[in-house]
């Protein structure tokens, strides 16, 4: 790849990051979700969700895992203060990653835990990580045949894929839905579908979870945090909509775990 080619590369990065950070991603709006999601989280069920997931990967002290989408940090700091992990988080958004080193001096985790502005499509990891691991991120990466090669790549041998991601639901999809996902820029896919992008990428073991009515529940807790003062009311109002969307069975949620072969 010559120099053009990596500065082209790099001036699209940052326009992505950019348009990221000026709408979904704004410090604000970020701090917002974490105030529903909990400290350090922006992904469904918190860290809830993050402690059930984590127990499946079967960490041990030392080992290398890679976050792709690492947003706040939460997944990283747990798996670094309770298994012992050394976490390197990628992600996109100048904000996010900002809010997580404020997240990780606090916690004092820097020995363990490390953060990265970049695209995980342009990455050139080459069996570095035991796992790799990446919460309801994907949906932002059309390039699903790609990203799942270079998450192949950068394993190593016997290295474990787990991956959670809003998914389309079974049910018809409403207008209301179609337009939400097309304004956001989602790339959604069935669980089905998703499970199948993985093992094209070369993957065994694959499971392809439908956790679709948990995701319900855990946006009813989440509404449940939410003060009774009138505060968020557009987080309220968007979870309202999500519940919606999902109890009618039109907006799903998929846990994805693979293995890389030996």
């Amino acid at each position: 790849m010559d120099i053009l080619d990596e500065t082209h590369i790099t001036s699209s990065i940052e326009e992505h990051s950019a348009q990221l950070d000026a709408s979904q991603y704004t410090r604000e709006g970020i701090l917002k979700y974490e105030k529903i999601y909990g400290r350090a989280f922006v992904s469904t069920g918190g860290l809830d969700s993050t402690r059930e997931i984590v127990k499946m990967l079967n960490l041990k002290s030392g080992m290398e895992v890679l976050d792709v989408g690492s947003g706040l940090g939460g997944s990283a700091f747990h798996m670094a203060q309770e298994y012992g992990a050394h976490v390197h988080g990628l992600d996109l958004s100048h904000n996010m990653l900002s809010l997580a080193n404020e997240r990780l001096q606090e916690l004092n985790l820097d020995s363990r835990v490390t953060f990265e502005f970049g695209d995980i499509l342009e990455s050139r990891f080459d069996s570095k990580y035991d796992v790799a691991y990446s919460r309801d991120a994907f949906l932002h990466i059309p390039e699903k045949a790609k990203l799942f090669q270079t998450l192949h790549h950068a394993l190593k041998p016997g290295g474990l894929l787990f991956c959670t991601d809003y998914c389309w639901g079974a049910g018809d999809h409403s207008d209301e839905f179609l337009a939400y996902v097309a304004q956001r820029g989602y790339d959604l896919h069935t669980v089905g579908e998703y499970g199948k992008l993985i093992e094209q990428a070369g993957f065994g073991e694959v499971q392809a979870m439908d956790k679709t009515p948990l995701f319900g529940d855990y946006l009813e807790l989440e509404l449940a945090k939410l003060p009774d003062d009138g505060s968020l009311p557009e987080i309220r109002k968007s979870w309202q909509e999500k519940l919606v969307r999902n109890r009618r069975g039109e907006q799903g949620w998929g846990w994805f775990m693979a293995r890389r072969g030996k």
